[in-house]
């Protein structure tokens, strides 16, 4: 199936097969009662109104929306990326700098017939893709919407922006729809995950996930412009005293997927939220340290993304 933002549409045309993306929705309204989008699995019967981890129910939680120039360079291009923030997250990240959407559910619900609207809307003001952030436990009423968007003739790239915590099975009803796959790859291990963001399982299954993203769409691709149309494109956030454990996640990426792979290493840590919790995170990280997360890169092939 091809996606979104694959090739010029006409006006009242899409590229993509609104029949399949319906389907998808289908199948992941069904993995939401009892809930088991993310590999928590937490069972939430949500369509009830339980909110499991997450702190949502079945609907749609938008945050905020609008164009975005603060993601990375290939995303923004020219007019920026057209950033969909929804509430609520499957992490639970200590030291999350957007804790009043992800954590305190700053937000309001609205229907996937408005959501599909904000995505035309976006793509009009010029916005070079639709940059879907924390989607994870909202995706069943995303995708229901980027249908709906899809017959109202949406022609750019889907991004699908996340904390990197996926379930394959969930990801593979998302193969042709989503253009470009955005994941965190937070920490290598297992404790470190545990203590910071709850989730003891987190690296295997982020790296299984960063499989699945790479067989999808491949390396990141752009165009004649450099604006991003397709591919995976990794963020890495260096954490104070190598808590990222960043060496364990540039040799997976670099020897599992490929050296061409697009990694941003991210430096803005600072602490804030619930990081006085943990003595370890109550500083920012030094010019050393971010100059080591870029070393190790290197050392193991990877070039696009981070200058070294």
């Amino acid at each position: 199936m091809p996606a979104p933002g694959v090739c010029s549409l006409q006006p009242g045309e899409t590229a993509v097969d609104i029949d399949a993306i319906d389907r998808s929705a289908r199948a992941l309204a069904e993995l939401i009662d009892p809930c088991g989008l993310c590999p928590r699995r937490c069972g939430s019967r949500r369509k009830s109104g339980e909110t499991g981890f997450c702190g949502i129910d079945d609907r749609i939680v938008v945050a905020s929306h609008g164009p975005h120039f603060g993601e990375e360079e290939p995303l923004v291009g020219f007019h920026g990326s057209g950033t969909i923030f929804f509430s609520g997250c499957n992490l639970g990240c200590i030291f999350c700098q957007n804790y009043d959407i992800s954590h305190l559910g700053a937000g309001r619900p609205v229907s996937p017939a408005e959501l599909a609207g904000t995505m035309l809307s976006l793509e009009r003001s010029g916005c070079h893709n639709i940059n879907l952030v924390t989607p994870t436990h909202q995706v069943p009423g995303i995708v229901e919407a980027v249908g709906a968007a899809a017959r109202g003739g949406l022609g750019v790239p889907i991004v699908y922006n996340c904390g990197g915590y996926e379930s394959v099975e969930v990801l593979k009803l998302l193969d042709g729809i989503v253009d470009i796959y955005m994941p965190d790859a937070k920490y290598s291990d297992g404790e470190v995950s545990s203590a910071l963001s709850s989730a003891p399982d987190y690296p295997e299954m982020m790296f299984d996930a960063l499989r699945e993203m790479h067989r999808q769409v491949g390396d990141l691709e752009t165009d004649g412009r450099g604006i991003a149309t397709r591919g995976l494109l990794v963020r890495h956030l260096v954490l104070p005293g190598g808590l990222a454990g960043t060496e364990r996640v540039m040799e997976f990426i670099a020897g599992e997927l490929s050296t061409d792979t697009y990694v941003n290493i991210m430096a803005q840590y600072r602490p804030c939220y619930r990081a006085g919790e943990e003595p370890r995170l109550m500083r920012g990280i030094t010019m050393e340290e971010f100059s080591e997360a870029l070393a190790i890169a290197g050392s193991h092939g990877l070039h696009r993304g981070f200058h070294a």
